[in-house]
Formats: C-alpha cells, structure tokens, sequence
C-alpha cells in the first residue's frame, strides 16, 4: 500500500518500506570538494580550474549584508580574474533569474552568478546562512567557511 498522508509516510520509511534518497553530506573541513554540475545564469557551464583555488559565497538580492559583502566579492574577483588568485562563483538563492540579473546590471558587477543553490549547498555548505563564503584549496579540499559578512580587507586577503 503506497503511503497517502504524512503520517504514513513518516511510518512506512521508519519500517523501510518507502526508498528514500540519500543525500551526501556537505564537505567537511579539509575533505576534497565533489563539484556538482554548475550552470551558470548565462548557461554557461562553470568548473573549478585544476590548481586554482575557489571562493564560492551563497548570497541573495534580499539580504542587506549581502549587498554590502558582494561588493567586496566584486573587488575579488575583478583582481583574481587575470588567474592569479582564487577563482571565483557566487551562487544566488533568488529564484527569479531576471531579479538577479537587474541587481547585476544595477550593480555593475561582473562575478559569475549561478542559481544552483541546493547542489552546491549540498556540497559545500552545512550552515544555511548568507553571506556564507567558502575557501577550497589549489588541491580541492574544503579550507574554511566564512559565516556573515566580511570586511573589504579580509574579502581581499583570499587572494593568497
């Protein structure tokens, strides 16, 4: 008998008797990172670079720490760009694409934007709070979580 209310639901996957899908847990400090596929919201595919390292931040148009602390990613990532220092993602958890890229445009930034917020917080991110800015190393291990909103000069610390 197929499950029909929550209840029962809730009862037959506590017997086993409704599969439930096993979500990996996100990486832990210095475990290597497994990248989701990315898309970016131009549709272009985003990867990590071999070698480089990445600083990805979970942010939203709606969040007023963000608006602040993307303004520094910006920074970063205008300076990193030339490959140099870390590469850098942001992954928006607005839904509406054309809100993104009006914020974008009012902006002037030029960071890449992705909207795949649940594959990368289910492999990078076990807090669910933004900004949260991650650090993976040149050798793809998780090196450290940043909760909140960080200081201009911090932001442009990760370029080493």
């Amino acid at each position: 008998m197929k499950p029909t209310t929550r209840r029962e639901f809730l009862a037959a996957a506590a017997a086993g008797g409704v599969c439930m899908p096993t979500l990996a847990a996100p990486a832990a400090r210095g475990d290597v990172v497994r990248w989701p596929e990315v898309t970016l919201l131009d549709g272009a595919r985003w990867t990590p670079q071999p070698g480089r390292a990445q600083v990805v931040v979970f942010w939203s148009e709606s969040c007023p720490f963000c608006r602040r602390h993307n303004a520094h990613i910006d920074k970063l990532w205008r300076a990193a760009r030339d490959g140099r220092g870390p590469q850098v993602l942001t992954v928006s958890r607005d839904r509406d694409p054309a809100v993104v890229r009006r914020y974008l445009a009012d902006k002037g930034y030029g960071f890449p934007v992705s909207l795949d917020h649940a594959a990368l917080a289910a492999a990078l991110a076990a807090r669910n709070v933004i900004p949260l800015t991650v650090v993976v190393d040149r050798e793809g291990r998780l090196k450290q979580s940043f909760a909140g909103e960080m200081f201009e000069e911090d932001v442009m610390e990760l370029l080493a």
